[in-house]
């Protein structure tokens, strides 16, 4: 028999969703975000149900994402397989991100974009040191989508502005400074920490967890949160040539690797979503953009360079900063007709 790519049960008390598509990263589809929405909203009331695990099969990885070829082969037609993905993901964020009962969320391995989404709304984030964190979107032409718009600029100072540009990885050191990962247990802890959870044991999470590594990144704070504080990717550009060092020199080379629409999008989705006081109305924001971007060139180049062909050199258009209008920019954020626009499960 086929398994399916979700796999959702009750253990004991314990409602578990396990991502069950090892061989691609466990790369979310449109299926899986609505089995794991079906679930939590069973769940939701049923009194019999304390708490929700989210983890995933194998050892290769949380979750890589989205399943960006699905994406995009709609995004060359008229988007609607792609809007009708990113509504139901975005409805499970949103549903999870208000859950009435505490969810926790192992993160063993990749956890990228999508794999983002279905994590940071948890209220207790496990890494391990094979824990690989990135919100690598900037690089095919597309944005941090997910509730990015909300979670990364609430990061400290400017580090929330600088990993959703760069598209930097990080380990689990400077997830847990940061806050995107609340515990570190060690992965050989992992199924004695799962299976202490599922007995309901009494502070699990923390009796397994071990004190984090000091976190590499804090030799960089000073320099982030004054170089990616300004309100404009050319500022952001000068304030790190200015800077001068080999960090910020390394910064702006991969920043000029990168979709100069996607850099634009991505900073005022960034600050617009800072401003913004619900959830709710960040996914509706990044609904807008989702269903555009994914028909614009630079996504569909992106995806060619960087998944298809695998030849890591997209043609970006326009290629600079400088011919890119702020009329281009406007549009992707423009409200949609009423009956378009996203609107959450409840």
């Amino acid at each position: 028999m086929i398994e399916p790519d979700v796999l959702a049960r009750i253990e004991g008390r314990v409602g578990r969703l396990t991502l069950n598509r090892p061989k691609a990263l466990h790369a979310l589809n449109q299926a899986m975000c609505q089995a794991m929405t079906d679930a939590l909203v069973t769940w939701r009331d049923d009194p019999a149900v304390e708490s929700v695990l989210v983890d995933h099969a194998g050892e290769r990885g949380f979750c890589a994402g989205g399943d960006i070829r699905m994406i995009a082969e709609s995004g060359a037609s008229d988007a609607s397989e792609a809007k009708a993905f990113f509504r139901a993901e975005y409805r499970l964020n949103h549903l999870m991100f208000g859950y009435p009962k505490p969810i926790t969320a192992v993160v063993d391995g990749i956890v990228m974009g999508g794999g983002v989404g279905i994590s940071e709304p948890a209220d207790v984030r496990v890494a391990t040191e094979r824990t690989t964190y990135a919100m690598p979107e900037t690089g095919i032409g597309l944005f941090p989508d997910v509730g990015g718009g909300w979670f990364l600029p609430r990061l400290p100072g400017e580090t929330g502005t600088w990993l959703a540009l760069t598209g930097a990885r990080l380990k689990a050191a400077d997830t847990l400074a940061l806050g995107i990962h609340t515990h570190l247990v060690p992965a050989n802890r992992i199924d004695a920490l799962k299976a202490a959870i599922l007995r309901g044991e009494a502070n699990a999470v923390e009796r397994h967890a071990t004190p984090p590594e000091p976190a590499p990144l804090a030799h960089h704070r000073e320099a982030i949160d004054r170089c990616f504080a300004h309100d404009t990717v050319e500022a952001i550009f000068e304030a790190l040539q200015a800077d001068g060092s080999d960090w910020a020199t390394a910064q702006l080379a991969i920043l000029k690797t990168k979709s100069p629409q996607s850099l634009k999008v991505t900073l005022r989705q960034l600050r617009t979503g800072r401003q913004m006081t619900e959830f709710a109305e960040v996914m509706a924001m990044e609904y807008r953009l989702g269903g555009r971007i994914v028909r614009t060139h630079d996504f569909q180049e992106g995806v060619r360079a960087v998944i298809v062909d695998k030849d890591n050199a997209p043609q970006w258009s326009p290629s600079t900063l400088e011919e890119l209008s702020d009329a281009v920019i406007d549009a992707l954020f423009a409200p949609l007709p009423p009956e378009e626009e996203w609107t959450p499960l409840i």
